[in-house]
């Protein structure tokens, strides 16, 4: 069975299938994610969402879950580099010359930029609200001490950005990598993923954009 795995991982449709995989499986955790954030926006005093970050904090689950996620990302990662330079070791032609011919988008040409703006943006995010002792005393405060700040917004308004180019392009992509596409419906998942990548960015802006011209008010 190892060896079937090993194989798998070595040839290129391997690589690229699990990363579509890991990479649908990301996107599940971020509209879970966004869905327990948004009760930020439940009351006025963040103590519905500091009580979901406490019960979250608490669950004995959580170390499992995040080795997952970790493990999870990091294969992402490493998949995404790997496959990104085989495809430059096979290009014949100067990247300009077919450019014209594979429908290649601004997220599509920007993947591994985004790719390393949202790994930037992911460690100070751990950073600010896993690692810092504070922000488990009361993580409605932390979340806006930071983001009523123009450093902190921008910052994060940067890196949600850079997301939603990354999921524009990868979540459709991942279904034509795992064969679950037709031309009949190709533009209907170009779309769906696109509205997705919108729907998800934009739940995450919502932070930054409040928090920052309301003041910090919860």
């Amino acid at each position: 069975m190892l060896g079937h795995l090993k194989q798998a991982l070595s040839a290129s449709i391997g690589k690229k299938a699990w990363m579509a995989v890991s990479g649908l499986l990301l996107v599940g955790f971020l509209v879970t994610h966004l869905a327990g954030n948004l009760l930020y926006f439940a009351d006025d005093d963040g103590s519905i969402f500091n009580a979901y970050a406490e019960a979250l904090s608490s669950n004995p689950l959580l170390p499992i879950a995040e080795l997952i996620l970790a493990t999870l990302f990091l294969a992402h990662i490493a998949l995404g580099v790997r496959v990104s330079m085989e495809n430059r070791a096979a290009r014949e032609v100067p990247y300009h010359a077919k450019a014209a011919h594979g429908g290649r988008t601004t997220a599509s040409r920007s993947m591994m930029i985004t790719g390393l703006i949202v790994l930037i943006f992911l460690i100070i995010h751990i950073l600010d609200f896993r690692l810092d002792p504070k922000a488990h005393d009361d993580m409605a405060g932390a979340v806006q001490a930071k983001l009523s700040s123009g450093r902190g917004a921008l910052t994060y308004g940067v890196g949600v950005a850079a997301l939603g180019l990354h999921l524009s392009h990868a979540i459709a992509s991942a279904f034509h990598t795992l064969g679950l596409n037709h031309p009949k419906y190709d533009s209907i998942l170009q779309t769906a993923g696109r509205g997705l990548a919108v729907v998800i960015a934009l739940g995450f802006l919502a932070f930054p954009i409040y928090i920052y011209f309301s003041g910090g008010a919860a």
